[in-house]
């Protein structure tokens, strides 16, 4: 098993090449930065009794995981930011959960789309401060907690029909207060396409 002080070792010199890597990876400092400390605290906290000789092979693969979850987390954003930047005029119905009726394709790594979903994204996120309790726990459920239907209104303690009327009431409530401060459906054109069709 690793001594405290074989663990400390090891995590000192592995931190600026995981850094270097994970930057180049993301494109991101501050965020680079947040994944080596999340992956090196997982390291510490689950496996820090494991033989030294492990630590290099168990600290690449939660590293991995973790920059994994991040452009996850990434993609669900920009999902946000195309599902209200579409469905601010909608047709469907408020028994529709928007999520079903679209599918995204971000493809942009120009610094200026990156930069315009940043803000696009902290706009919705003080939108979502103002939404009622219960739109804002099936929208965030849903939109980013990756969660089905079925998974939002078993936690929620309600039918599916009750989650995709609070997701829809959500996303409208939303891209009418974004529309407020200046955020266009047009605005995102050059950085997302969005195709929409039919999800079983």
């Amino acid at each position: 098993m690793a001594t405290p002080r074989e663990l400390s070792d090891f995590l000192e010199s592995v931190e600026r090449r995981a850094f270097k890597q994970t930057a180049y990876a993301v494109r991101d400092d501050h965020a680079a930065l947040d994944i080596v400390q999340d992956s090196m605290m997982k390291l510490a906290e689950k496996y820090g009794n494991n033989p030294a000789t492990e630590l290099p092979m168990l600290f690449q693969r939660i590293l991995q995981n973790t920059m994994r979850d991040y452009w996850r987390r990434q993609k669900v954003r920009n999902l946000w930011t195309t599902l209200l930047s579409s469905f601010g005029s909608s047709e469907d119905g408020e028994d529709r959960d928007p999520l079903e009726t679209i599918d995204v394709e971000d493809d942009s790594d120009e610094p200026s789309a990156q930069l315009e979903r940043s803000q696009t994204i902290k706009m919705i996120e003080h939108a979502l401060k103002k939404l009622p309790t219960r739109q804002r726990e099936a929208f965030v459920l849903r939109y980013w907690e990756e969660m089905d239907v079925a998974e939002t209104a078993s936690i929620m303690g309600c039918s599916d029909g009750s989650v995709k009327t609070h997701c829809s009431r959500a996303v409208h409530a939303l891209a009418a207060e974004l529309k407020k401060q200046g955020l266009e459906k047009s605005g995102l054109s050059n950085s997302m396409s969005i195709n929409k069709g039919s999800k079983s």
